[in-house]
């Protein structure tokens, strides 16, 4: 085991985290982002871009190198396969940040920008097809199904809404949900029944999902969850909206947050907790982009900054008192 102190530790590496590592490092902080995976995020699930403003369209693993080198350049350290466990506020205002290897990251501030984890619906074809059909994002990716036949599935506000936002860009939208009513609201609702260009389908579940030969998606395989009947379903899009988890599960401590887990924040992006800040998808917020993830990173690092220097002063008085 080994001991690592900084001034601020980024838990996370996707844009968020990135973005901060790069505030931070400009600001000659020492601090490190920690990512259990590869920089990028969810960007690296994201075939194409096209709503980062200054780029028109832009692969996503492409904009993820670049947001890397970027942090790079200006002095953040991101360490990679590297799976936080737990971080906890000790009594002296110091956070501890514990890793699977055993190590501990002492700082006095944390910035944590994990994001979160769209539900799967761990069926056939769902990986494969991710980016080339499967999506998790209707603002994302619901202008590349102009003219199109798409499904969404899912029976909350979320997939109801996102039903009828996406009809402005298909021609036909499937709504399939595996209960015989939504859970949405009831606005929203009548939305999705108003809307001539949306289908509900009741009882019926998605049971895995199918491609042609250019590695596109063409249909899935659905079945009613009542009578077993089975058919195919023809689609060149699916949109799963079945829930989304925040990935706040490594904070040992309570925090305010909203009933779906999502961190609650003030406007520097700080937490009830002094000293632990929260960026991007992980926190409550409107909508989850790219644009708004480094929007809230760009304000976490610099009101981490500035927490930094208040509790240097009130140390350098204390001291003087003593």
């Amino acid at each position: 085991m080994a001991v690592h102190e900084y001034d601020v530790v980024i838990i996370g590496a996707g844009p968020a985290g990135m973005c901060a590592g790069m505030y931070t490092g400009r600001s000659m902080l020492k601090a490190v982002v920690l990512e259990q995976g590869f920089p990028g995020g969810e960007l690296l699930n994201t075939e194409v871009i096209e709503d980062y403003i200054g780029f028109e369209h832009i692969l996503g693993h492409e904009l993820a190198e670049k947001f890397n080198n970027h942090a790079l350049k200006f002095g953040a350290e991101i360490r990679t396969s590297v799976r936080v466990e737990k971080v906890s506020k000790r009594e002296d205002g110091m956070f501890e940040t514990r890793v699977e290897d055993g190590d501990i990251f002492l700082s006095p501030t944390v910035i944590v920008t994990a994001g979160g984890t769209p539900i799967k619906l761990d069926i056939p074809g769902e990986f494969e097809y991710a980016g080339k059909g499967v999506s998790y994002c209707a603002i994302c990716d619901g202008h590349f199904y102009r003219g199109h036949t798409i499904m969404v599935v899912g029976g909350g506000d979320a997939a109801c809404e996102e039903a009828d936002f996406l009809t402005r860009y298909a021609d036909k939208v499937y709504l399939v949900h595996r209960r015989d009513a939504f859970r949405a609201s009831k606005i929203v609702q009548k939305r999705v029944f108003e809307n001539p260009k949306i289908e509900v389908i009741w009882d019926t579940v998605v049971d895995s999902i199918h491609g042609g030969a250019d590695g596109l998606m063409t249909h899935a395989a659905i079945r009613n969850v009542k009578t077993g009947a089975a058919r195919d379903l023809i689609a060149t899009g699916i949109f799963i909206f079945v829930g989304f988890k925040p990935n706040t599960g490594v904070i040992d401590g309570h925090f305010e947050h909203d009933a779906t887990g999502y961190i609650v924040t003030d406007m520097n992006m700080q937490t009830t907790i002094p000293g632990l800040f929260a960026a991007g998808d992980v926190r409550v917020q409107l909508t989850r982009q790219v644009t708004t993830a480094v929007g809230d990173a760009t304000t976490a690092a610099i009101a981490a900054e500035k927490y930094l220097t208040a509790r240097k002063d009130a140390q350098r008085a204390a001291a003087a008192v003593g």
